[in-house]
């Protein structure tokens, strides 16, 4: 997947067909962290009566990975990665109703193989 303001490369696995790492740059990590919302506490609670997906979570999940992800990648960037491999996601309990989300992997240099 390529982010596309700064064209970095992201992989959940240790390398890209066609390309050698050239430098390994190290660790980098984006984070998150959210609340949940009352309403959507409210309609949780009826979906748990009837069944069917909590499609507020889903959301507030889906956008917290995202900025997780644009953060790691801005960090990556920073550190002159041209990409990033072995993307993992980790989520912990902050407080009582708040979650972080982390995106973290290998921000690394790619070379296209001739």
């Amino acid at each position: 997947m390529a982010n596309s303001a700064s064209r970095l490369m992201l992989s959940n696995i240790e390398y890209f067909p066609g390309y050698t790492v050239s430098k390994h740059l190290g660790l980098v990590q984006g984070s998150t962290v959210r609340a949940k919302h009352v309403g959507r506490d409210i309609m949780a609670g009826l979906k748990n009566i009837v069944g069917g997906e909590l499609k507020g979570y889903t959301e507030l999940l889906n956008d917290s990975r995202q900025e997780a992800i644009e953060r790691m990648s801005a960090q990556a960037h920073a550190v002159g990665a041209n990409a990033v491999i072995n993307v993992r996601f980790s989520t912990a309990n902050i407080a009582a109703g708040a979650a972080e989300i982390l995106a973290y992997g290998t921000a690394v240099v790619l070379e296209r193989r001739e």
